[in-house]
């Protein structure tokens, strides 16, 4: 039960490890490259300036989301239009809103304060500040040094004075100088200004706004980012304040078309009223007419009410008329909206007041953003739709009205069929009356609408409401110091990591023994770290260095090869010259002379021999010599100074065709000699990748050891060692990791990074156990 999390945390314990070994070894870069990125981002927050982050919310008037007035001011408040929040957020994010913030504020001027290593924001601390009489003239100035003189209040620059409140043609434009009405403290540095067109300058600060609204919500955050907190509210406020103003200015707009269409209705009733009286009056003064029967009443009653409906039904057909000229407009945008007044029809003045309510939205999306808006079409496209069914109502109900006024005109017929028996008189009087009581009462109709559409401009407001003010941040939020350091920790131990990684990945030599692992499927059976002293043989009696106890662990690994006191041939061989297969060979037959074996070692290596040198012996004769039948083993055979144990057959002198004279057959016979005297035989052969001496003799022997190099080998002869073996296999083959370097800084620290598990101290001869990290870091 318990091994499971036994064995994980032992892998976790080896991956700690593997990262470590891999790494220590580049403590030195590791300090290097922590410190110089640190102070990057020391540096880096020194250079930049904090910004401050600035918010507010602003409540709208939503249709889909309810209404926060009161149903007493909707009632008075008749030309409000409706909100939509996604539409509104177009809005406020508009360049036409952020422009006249820029220019009631003068943002198109900045002021500053020099510092150390950098400018920072004098929009508090400076005495003055610039107007410009016109902001679209201005040239960019990037950087223009000023001072101010309290004792006679004025401005000089470049060596020119200005006096304050007053304009002054410069080169860079028409500007006055004026007190800064936001003046906080006094700046103790040198100030200096920028000035940039008024275009720019709004594009920086709709760069820098951001507005959210929630999905059932009506209320919209906005929040800006600037280096100055105290001009970051004061954008946002002018912001909300011009949003306002641009939503009063648009429905002042309506309210004055509506008063304009009903003043210039009611003049021309009042006139027809009054043209009625005088004639009335006249008639009676003429005619002497005072009063009339009661059937002329009766009479009259009937045919006034009959003519107050076909008034109504006239002023409704006026009514439509104007709605229909104005549906058909163009620029409906422009047109006068009160055209439902008096029509009885509900659904006409919704879809006139939805097609009022698109074609709004759409004029102000329009300004905001480009004709090929998807939004702008989809507007675009209601308002394609809307007017087609409004022209379709408009004929439906003007036809309505027709037929009702056809009815009541045969209705009057009849009555003043019947009015014929009235005297002529009395007929004119009731003709004169019915005229003044219809003009009386369109005149009624139109004071009344008049009123309304005056309260309504009175009770006119914004459609939104400031629930928090703009309020700036106590902190700056960029840049984060925290982030900008955690950074810094990030690449100073990132790029040392990625820096390591890619050389060594990049590295078309043998580093690791797990690359070896990879690419072969032949055992490792043993490891030799580089030596330094440059000596040949590290093997002496009762020596107990590192190196010599590497050689006592490779002379015990070759029973896993099967060499014994029976199969004792042992081939040793590389795949290029100066991997040390002469260095492994020599001293491994040393190390098995030490153990009190009787050991050989033979110079196979035809082409290259070096091994009388290694041992510090001179002979002119010796395997050569055999093959061409020139001497005998017995001749050529000589004891090695290093140990009494170690005999030694050198090459002789180099054949011209080396390969082709270890075909003869006196190869085996040799070997068949030195078996039957000695305990072990190390035979020394050319490099494989070369010369094929090695695939001739190894067949011959019992096993055969192939030396790999550390940072000398190429990768691409272990690749290929497994495709020469399936063809012409070296026989019984296991590999020695040979001058296996320290890696990075360490000293003494043989393999230490490659998974190697021991330190070795030069100067005692001891040895620490190192615990085994992963062979592939």
């Amino acid at each position: 039960m318990q091994t499971a999390p036994s064995k994980q945390k032992k892998e976790h314990r080896n991956l700690v490890s593997e990262v470590w070994y891999k790494y220590f070894p580049y403590w030195p870069l590791f300090i290097i490259m922590f410190i110089l990125c640190m102070f990057v981002g020391w540096f880096y927050l020194k250079v930049t300036v904090p910004k401050y982050e600035i918010s507010a919310s602003l409540m709208l008037k939503d249709e889909t989301k309810g209404s926060y007035d009161g149903e007493t001011l909707n009632s008075l408040d008749r030309l409000s239009e409706k909100k939509i929040i996604e539409n509104e957020l177009q809005v406020l994010q508009s360049r036409s809103l952020m422009q006249d913030v820029v220019r009631r504020l003068h943002l198109y001027a900045s002021y500053f304060e020099e510092g150390k290593l950098v400018a920072t924001s004098a929009y508090t601390s400076t005495p003055v500040v610039v107007e410009a009489a016109n902001p679209d003239e201005l040239k960019t100035i990037k950087k223009l040094p000023f001072t101010f003189r309290a004792s006679d209040s004025t401005v000089r620059i470049n060596g020119q004075r200005y006096a304050l409140n007053r304009f002054y043609a410069t080169s860079f434009g028409n500007i006055r100088f004026v007190r800064n009405p936001n003046f906080r403290h006094a700046s103790k540095r040198d100030l200096y200004l920028t000035l940039t067109n008024p275009k720019t300058a709004t594009s920086v600060f709709i760069g820098s706004l951001r507005t959210l609204a929630g999905k059932e919500s009506t209320v919209v955050s906005l929040s800006i980012k600037d280096i100055d907190p105290y001009r970051g509210e004061q954008v946002l406020d002018e912001l909300m304040a011009a949003y306002d103003r641009a939503a009063i200015d648009e429905k002042n707009k309506i309210a004055e078309n509506t008063s304009a269409f009903v003043d210039e209705r009611l003049l021309a009733v009042q006139q027809e009223l009054d043209n009625v009286n005088q004639r009335k009056q006249a008639y009676k003064a003429s005619r002497g007419a005072v009063d009339i029967s009661a059937q002329g009443e009766l009479f009259l009653k009937n045919v006034g009410e009959n003519d107050q409906k076909v008034s109504d039904v006239n002023m409704q057909l006026s009514v439509l008329d104007q709605v229909e000229k104005y549906v058909q407009s163009k620029n409906s945008a422009d047109g006068i909206v009160p055209s439902t007044i008096g029509l009885k029809d509900p659904l006409l003045a919704k879809l006139v007041d939805q097609l009022q309510e698109t074609v709004t939205s759409y004029e102000k999306l329009k300004k905001t953003t480009g004709e090929n808006n998807p939004m702008v079409t989809s507007l675009n496209d209601q308002i394609t739709k809307l007017r087609p069914s409004l022209l379709e109502n408009i004929r439906n109900q003007r036809s309505s009205l027709e037929a009702t006024k056809l009815n009541l005109y045969s209705t009057n017929n009849l009555y003043s069929s019947m009015l014929q028996t009235i005297p002529q008189k009395e007929r004119d009087l009731i003709d004169i009356d019915r005229e003044q009581a219809i003009k009386l009462g369109i005149y009624n109709f139109l004071r009344q609408k008049k009123e309304e559409s005056a309260l309504a401009h009175i009770s006119t407001t914004s459609g939104s409401r400031i629930v928090d003010k703009a309020q700036a941040s106590f902190f700056p939020v960029t840049p984060k110091s925290q982030l900008i350091y955690i950074i810094a920790l990030v690449f100073g131990l990132g790029l040392p990591i990625g820096f390591i990684a890619i050389r060594e990945m990049l590295n078309r030599k043998i580093l690791f023994r797990s690359e070896i692992e990879h690419l072969t499927n032949v055992p490792i059976i043993g490891e030799v770290v580089l030596d330094r002293s440059k000596d040949p043989l590290v093997i002496r009696e009762g020596n107990r260095t590192f190196i010599a106890e590497q050689f006592r662990r490779i002379r015990s690994s070759l029973g896993y090869l099967g060499v014994n006191t029976v199969k004792k041939k042992i081939l040793v061989t590389s795949s290029l010259p100066g991997e040390g297969k002469s260095f492994v060979a020599a001293n491994l037959a040393l190390s098995l002379a030490v153990a009190g074996k009787k050991v050989i070692l033979v110079e196979f290596d035809l082409a290259n021999p070096s091994l009388s040198q290694k041992l510090g012996l001179q002979l002119d004769k010796g395997v050569t010599n055999y093959l061409w039948n020139e001497a005998e083993p017995e001749e050529l055979i000589r004891r090695a100074p290093a140990h009494d144990n170690l005999f030694f057959l050198p090459a002789g002198p180099v054949p011209e065709n080396p390969s082709e004279l270890l075909i003869n057959p006196r190869v085996q016979e040799l070997l068949e000699y030195l078996e039957a005297i000695f305990d072990a035989i190390i035979i020394d052969s050319a490099p494989a990748s070369l010369l094929s001496d090695a695939y001739v003799l190894s067949p011959m022997c019992d096993a055969t050891l192939y030396v790999v190099k550390h940072k000398f080998t190429p990768k691409i002869h272990l690749e290929r060692l497994d495709e020469s073996n399936a063809v012409n296999p070296l026989k019984n083959m296991g590999i020695i990791f040979n001058g296996i370097r320290s890696r990075g800084f360490t000293k003494n620290g043989y393999g230490y990074g490659y998974g190697y598990g021991y330190i070795h101290n030069g100067q005692t001869g001891s040895k620490k156990k190192r615990s085994r990290a992963a062979t592939r870091g």
